[in-house]
């Protein structure tokens, strides 16, 4: 009977003790609750800037085209009503318009919001925008006359519209770099791996999305952030976090094995902070995945790595249709290109070139001929170099231009290649970098493409340094494959191809 009571006692005592610790729970949450602050963050935080500048440059064109009509007709009377009257309503024309402007800026890498690129060179490349949407457009009314709006209001349309962009990025510039619209982070962790925040988020264009409001130091951390940096901890993560008006904590701490605190990360993540490990804050904010901070169980465990039967099939129709409009589109080109390279040397017009392809298997890849003959005399791979002495005169031009990379669009018909996706490289090279690389053969998960999220982002790479960070690039192209995803890399290609980045 006594021992029975005992247990009572016991069983009270410890729901007491849970009551108790739920209460003082409770009675944290509530003190912190007043300093907390919660902003307005559509899409999580990372992406809602540049939706409302899509938004707004849209609008600005519309505006622009509304405003070239009414400059144009200014002397007449009602002259809304008299040129509709003319040739139908004039919102469907000018979000035509406004549509094949905004495809253009985004060719022209102008929604990355970490531009690099000073005001200057923004300017630049909106010009080089609208001159390619004015193409464009002269191209869809020259097919399609009855949507055309008149010279007079298409050339003032695009004067107007190219100023309206420039002032509207002036702008956005000098609000995206205020603090309203980053969030607020805490990163739970001072050493080796906290440092690699700043290491790889070193220039104030990469924390255009976040500011760190500090670091605390978690039991088993080195030395890898400086002391002004890290906060005095009480014990309280929960009250430190909204005393700072924090909005995500990334867990950057060196051992998790050594007091990783399970119960305050929950308390927090309860009250509305999000939680994220150190790997996908840097992948998401970088674009790129960080291989020397990988373990294998994050391929295991973490979202994307899609292969289903209706995404295949959908790259692989979206892969046929474009490259068959692309085979009779530039046909007249290739047979210029053909006759070029044949009278500069009479050598062979075609280069094949054995690559690794999706799942390690070897193709013959199609390439028009750049260099010469005997490039390689011993059959032995050599990377390409900056002004490489064996590319030929019409081989320099073929690749700035990146006109010798068209006879892939064969094998993309064939099923060895894509139109998007990692680079193929020669089976020396994947061997090579194999040894050297971690995780460097999981890039073959998917097809191997004429262009990819490395090339756009990151450009030529000639040594394994540049190997390893493309690598990064293309396995985060891999996670996150998807029809959006290519036809953004397809689109901002033509910045690549316009401005001759990362061509050799």
């Amino acid at each position: 009977m006594a021992r029975g009571s005992l247990v009572v006692r016991a069983h009270r005592l410890v729901d007491a003790t849970a009551a108790q610790s739920l209460a003082g729970r409770a009675h944290r949450i509530e003190d912190a609750t007043p300093a907390r602050a919660i902003p307005l963050r559509l899409f999580e935080g990372h992406v809602h800037r540049l939706a409302l500048l899509a938004i707004a440059e849209l609008g600005v064109v519309m505006l622009c085209v509304y405003g070239a009509v009414l400059t144009r007709f200014s002397g007449f009377p009602g002259t809304f009503s008299a040129f509709q009257a003319t040739v139908d309503p004039i919102w469907p024309r000018a979000l035509l318009i406004a549509g094949v402007f905004l495809l253009c800026l985004v060719a022209m890498g102008l929604y990355q919001l970490r531009q690099r690129a000073r005001f200057a060179g923004i300017a630049a490349r909106l010009l080089i925008a609208v001159l390619v949407a004015e193409g464009a457009l002269g191209l869809i009314f020259y097919l399609a006359p009855s949507l055309f709006v008149g010279r007079g209001v298409f050339g003032l349309a695009g004067i107007f519209a190219f100023s309206g962009l420039v002032l509207t990025r002036l702008a956005f510039l000098r609000v995206v770099d205020g603090d309203m619209f980053k969030r607020r982070v805490l990163v739970w962790g001072a050493g080796a791996r906290a440092a690699t925040i700043a290491k790889r988020l070193r220039r104030s264009t990469d924390q255009r999305g976040f500011k760190i409001v500090g670091h605390v130091r978690a039991p088993g951390d080195g030395v890898g952030v400086p002391d002004h940096q890290v906060l005095q901890f009480d014990g309280d993560l929960l009250h430190l976090a909204m005393r700072h008006q924090v909005e995500e904590i990334v867990v950057a701490m060196d051992d998790r094995r050594s007091g990783f605190p399970t119960q305050e990360l929950l308390e927090c993540r309860l009250r509305g902070i999000a939680v994220y490990d150190v790997l996908a804050f840097l992948e998401r904010e970088t674009g790129r995945v960080s291989v020397e901070l990988m373990q294998s169980s994050w391929f295991i465990f973490s979202n994307g790595f899609r292969c289903n039967i209706p995404r295949l099939a959908s790259k692989r129709l979206f892969d046929v249709v474009v490259s068959i409009a692309v085979l009779l589109a530039a046909s007249p080109i290739a047979l210029l290109t053909a006759i070029a390279i044949f009278l500069e040397d009479r050598g062979p017009v075609l280069y094949r070139q054995i690559r690794t392809g999706q799942n390690g298997r070897r193709f013959p890849m199609l390439k028009f001929r750049s260099m010469r003959i005997d490039a390689e005399p011993e059959g032995q791979a050599i990377w390409a170099s900056r002004n490489d002495p064996r590319v030929t005169r019409v081989g320099a031009w073929l690749r700035r231009l990146r006109i010798d990379e068209l006879p892939q669009v064969l094998n993309v018909l064939a099923g060895q290649m894509s139109l998007v996706g990692p680079r193929p490289e020669r089976p020396a090279f994947v061997q090579e970098l194999t040894q050297a690389i971690p995780y460097y053969p999981e890039r073959h998960f998917v097809k191997p493409g004429i262009t990819g999220w490395a090339q756009v982002r990151y450009g030529y790479g000639s040594s394994k340094m540049e190997a390893q960070e493309k690598l990064e690039y293309d396995l985060y192209y891999v996670k996150h494959h998807s029809f959006t995803f290519d036809l953004m890399v397809l689109l901002q290609t033509v910045e690549i191809v316009l401005l001759r980045i990362g061509s050799r």
